[in-house]
């Protein structure tokens, strides 16, 4: 887990990148920025802020021969040796995305190259290296003071609550390409910022199994479970599905299957839908591996445990105890209406949290 709370920024390096392919060109600074305090803790929100607000994927350095022949991963590895390098280092990284910056959809931009010290990982501090680009512009308003009037000035500028690329490479992991978080908030060309310039693949560590697998669980309900029985029985079956996984610190497929699938004529339907595309979910030879807890928490949050009805009406489950849904609601056929329906039994109507 990553705390950015501490992090200090040690340098920060500003270039600006154009559109190579269009011909616009690139600026690069002589020297680092210097920081004051009003600045370094608006920039340190503007970077953190989305690393903050999602999930962490993480990514490491990718090389096809190996990972010293990718660039990034050879300009962080002379930074984290020695970080006074880094303004050079900034230059190298800003003419690589240069370079990567040829489709046409891309827009210039400004490109920040930090060193942090101070970043927590998994309760152990460490330095990083964060990579950011600012490409939408956005009108705002200023006003000044005209004889007796307020003038109205419209300036073009940077929108600090919304970070458009970024990465933190965390001096971790060095072997295995180091440990990566990146955000793409305008995604004109998805292989840009992770394929060319970053060129990073998932780190296939127990989190992403975690969320991987739930993720194939909850499409499997959707696809498979839901047209051969209902609406209902999809959502228990997610419900267990997330309960097995938050009360066991290691999965095994068997035992999922067992105690998660109550009709036994799905369980070959699950073998053949993973056969058939557990390679999408990067599980396809996947049946053991530790839990994250974490990525449970993460996932329970995503899924939806409501029955939408066509009749405006909906029906919550708990995700905590699915038992109650299985004791309590019932589902039948009404022929005079020629209508579904659903049972619920209750001692009493709870109060609504104010």
């Amino acid at each position: 887990m990553i705390n950015l709370y501490a992090a200090q920024i040690e340098s920060l390096s500003i270039h600006k990148v154009g559109n190579k392919g269009k011909g616009e060109p690139a600026f690069y600074s002589e020297a680092p920025y210097h920081l004051n305090d009003e600045i370094t803790a608006i920039l340190k929100e503007y970077f953190f802020k989305p690393f903050r607000e999602k999930e962490e994927n993480y990514l490491h350095f990718h090389n096809e021969v190996a990972v010293e022949y990718n660039e990034l991963y050879k300009i962080a590895s002379e930074i984290f040796a020695d970080p006074s390098t880094t303004h050079m280092n900034s230059k190298r990284i800003a003419s690589h995305l240069y370079e990567q910056s040829g489709h046409p959809h891309i827009k210039s931009g400004e490109v920040y190259v930090t060193h942090f010290t101070d970043v927590s990982i998994d309760n152990e501090k460490t330095d990083a290296i964060g990579i950011f680009k600012s490409e939408l512009k956005h009108d705002f308003l200023e006003f000044e003071e005209s004889n007796s009037n307020l003038e109205i000035i419209i300036r073009q500028g940077v929108n600090v609550n919304k970070l458009d690329k970024g990465c933190l490479i965390l001096n971790t992991q060095k072997e295995e390409g180091y440990k990566l978080l990146s955000i793409d908030s305008n995604r004109y060309d998805t292989k840009y910022w992770l394929e060319k310039f970053l060129a990073v693949e998932a780190t296939t560590d127990e989190a992403f199994y975690t969320k991987k697998y739930l993720k194939f669980c909850q499409d499997f309900a959707k696809e498979v479970v839901l047209p051969a029985e209902d609406k209902k029985e999809e959502v228990m079956f997610m419900n267990r599905a997330v309960n097995h996984f938050a009360k066991n610190d290691a999965f095994e497929e068997t035992n999922f299957l067992n105690e998660v699938i109550e009709n036994p004529e799905l369980i070959p339907e699950f073998k053949h839908y993973k056969s058939e595309k557990g390679g999408k979910y990067s599980i396809e030879d996947v049946s053991n591996f530790p839990i994250a807890n974490k990525a449970v928490t993460e996932a329970r949050k995503k899924i939806k445990n409501v029955i939408e009805l066509d009749t405006n009406i909906q029906i919550k489950m708990d995700f905590i105890n699915p038992e109650s849904a299985e004791k309590f609601v019932e589902k039948g056929w009404d022929e005079e209406r020629q209508m579904y329906y659903y049972l619920v039994y209750f001692n009493k109507e709870q109060k609504t949290k104010e």
